[in-house]
């Protein structure tokens, strides 16, 4: 603070006099002036100029394009569950859960996840425009979580998805992804394919192979949602995330395209899938146990089917010597299409690729020795045929 005193004795005229005159003035103005400043800009207020921004860039015209496109085929499901109440035993329907999924033909038949639906009494499918209708259950298919669902729509129908092809997809390529995360209906999120050929463990120990992981942001809800590559054709159905937190960490999965255009024809046609078989027998525990005793990585053959492909191009299974009651090992497939087998789900995996009427070249273990011989695919009977 400046001497008020010194001030009183300093000279009307001098030159200090007035400099310290000027002084005061401009710490008055320093807070004075801002004030003055804000309250006239106070009456002056307006919403601010728009800055131009140009034209978006082409990556972002191509993303608005791909959603605009797609979205109008994809759906929001959401489903029912009924539950009686313990007193009363009275029936109540109660909301279970919400999903995703998106029209597969011009029939009204929508794909989703397995497990969207699963436990369900009743789902709603819900269009772009608005518009719900009650959905009926058409098929399943448990090892590749795929279900199919129809809904009859009167008027402007949705138009199917364009389908794509995921046996030339790349580690690297644009994928987007489709679907209502936690009932945030029709979401885009956007990433790249980070790795090919994963598989998967289902809840009722069945492997689901051949899994497109992505980052694209996959959360619950999104499942059954579809993942399309850069032409906006699909190549995937969202179907699991890895995340210890249960929400999305950057790694989510999705069923190939090429499995669902197998699958999903078979679940329109006759309500479930047959996937192609040998025509044997085989059991996961036993063979496990056989394999240590004969110090091979395979599967056994226990029994081979009468009239089966197996059959025709002389498979043999387990044969009991009733003289002695000694059990000789059947074959021994340790290969299938040069690609190694080494246990029941790597087969049963291997032989989903293929399609019946197919030829099967196994590489199998005989007396000692190893053999290759040929065998047509049929389709399956029993769950313990493969």
């Amino acid at each position: 603070m400046l001497n008020s005193e010194r001030i009183r004795r300093m000279p009307k005229g001098s030159a200090s006099h007035w400099l310290l005159v000027a002084l005061l003035l401009l710490l008055a103005a320093w807070y004075v002036v801002p004030d003055i400043r804000w309250h006239l800009a106070r009456a002056d207020a307006a919403p601010r100029p728009i800055q131009p921004r140009g034209d978006l860039s082409e990556d972002e015209k191509a993303t608005i394009e791909i959603f605009e496109r797609a979205k109008g085929s994809v759906v929001f499901i959401t489903t029912r569950a009924r539950v009686i109440d313990f007193w009363t035993r009275n029936v109540h329907s109660v909301p279970r859960g919400t999903g995703s999924g998106f029209i597969w033909d011009e029939h009204g038949h929508v794909v989703t996840n397995l497990h969207v639906i699963a436990g369900a009494s009743e789902a709603i499918v819900k269009l772009e425009d608005g518009r719900d209708y009650p959905a009926t259950l058409v098929g399943t298919s448990p090892a590749h979580d795929l279900a199919v669902l129809r809904i009859r729509v009167p008027i402007d129908a949705p138009q199917p998805i364009p389908l794509g092809t995921s046996a030339d997809l790349r580690v690297g390529q644009k994928v987007f992804a489709i679907g209502n995360p936690f009932g945030l209906d029709w979401t885009l999120t956007t990433g790249i394919v980070s790795a090919l050929d994963r598989s998967l463990t289902a809840e009722d120990g069945s492997i689901i192979s051949h899994l497109i992981q992505t980052d694209a942001a996959i959360n619950p809800g999104n499942s059954g949602g579809p993942l399309l590559d850069s032409a906006g054709r699909l190549i995937g159905v969202n179907t699991a995330i890895y995340s210890p937190s249960g929400a999305s960490a950057g790694v989510g999965f999705a069923v190939p395209v090429d499995t669902v255009n197998r699958v999903v024809p078979q679940l329109i046609a006759t309500g479930r899938y047959a996937p192609p078989s040998l025509g044997i027998e085989v059991d996961e525990s036993l063979n496990r146990a056989l394999m240590r005793e004969l110090g091979l990585r395979g599967v056994a053959v226990l029994r081979v089917v009468p009239g089966s492909g197996a059959d025709k191009a002389g498979l043999r299974g387990i044969r009991l010597v009733q003289s002695s009651g000694a059990v000789i090992p059947g074959d021994v497939i340790l290969a299938l299409d040069g690609a190694r087998v080494e246990s029941v789900a790597q087969l049963l995996s291997r032989l989903d690729d293929k399609r019946v009427g197919d030829l099967a070249r196994l590489r199998i273990w005989r007396n000692g020795k190893e053999i290759e011989v040929d065998v047509e695919l049929q389709a399956s009977g029993k769950s313990s045929t493969l």
